[in-house]
């Protein structure tokens, strides 16, 4: 055997061990892509976990906060379970034959999770009212926070307590998410629809409160 055959062989059983080092890099490379794509997909479900949770921690903190007298309290309750009764009603009349497995809100917020025909009759439901999983979940912290205490109010009672519960909701509710979920839940039972009102507009509200209090 010659040398240049001998360097021929020895070429090319090193150009081998390279293809066999890069097959294992790229390998390992790939390995590392599929572990960093898996931590990424977990910290942005933590991270959406965190936020919701952090959510859920300052809506609750902000119903438990509110300065409000029984009548007050009674009067705005009543339209939030009026509100959920409405949703729960609409969602059975579309899902006649889920009556029995549907007695109440929670249980439809519970089961839409997992079933995607209950799922979609409640954003429609939704949708039809003007309202959206955010205010759901405000009315149903309030509700839980006070309905132990409240007392429903029926429509001649609430007016003869108060004649704007718009202007009840603007000054004593302070959080901003919590406030316009109220107000939607008025709108849903006195108007039978809710309309989002658009930022601009809120801002220009928002000024002319202190003017009418004075």
């Amino acid at each position: 055997m010659n040398n240049e055959t001998t360097t021929l062989i020895s070429l090319k059983e090193a150009m081998k061990r390279v293809d066999h080092k890069l097959q294992a890099l790229e390998t390992q490379f790939k390995e590392l892509d599929f572990t960093k794509d898996n931590l990424m997909q977990k910290f942005e479900h933590h991270s959406k976990a965190l936020a919701s949770q952090a959510a859920q921690d300052e809506m609750w903190t902000a119903v438990r906060a509110l300065k409000l007298t029984s009548m007050e309290l009674n009067i705005l309750y009543s339209y939030v379970i009026e509100v959920l009764i409405c949703l729960h009603t609409r969602v059975l009349e579309k899902l006649p034959d889920l009556v029995r497995g549907l007695p109440t809100v929670a249980s439809v917020l519970r089961r839409k999770v997992k079933n995607k025909r209950i799922r979609v009759v409640w954003e429609s439901t939704l949708q039809e009212c003007g309202l959206q999983e955010g205010d759901i979940t405000a009315l149903c912290t309030f509700f839980i926070a006070h309905g132990n205490k409240a007392e429903h109010y029926t429509v001649k009672v609430r007016q003869m307590y108060i004649r704007d519960v718009t202007f009840l909701i603007t000054n004593m509710v302070k959080n901003q998410a919590l406030q316009d979920s109220l107000l939607r839940a008025v709108q849903v039972i006195e108007k039978g629809k809710a309309v989002r009102t658009p930022e601009k507009q809120k801002s220009s509200l928002k000024e002319l409160i202190p003017s009418v209090k004075n």
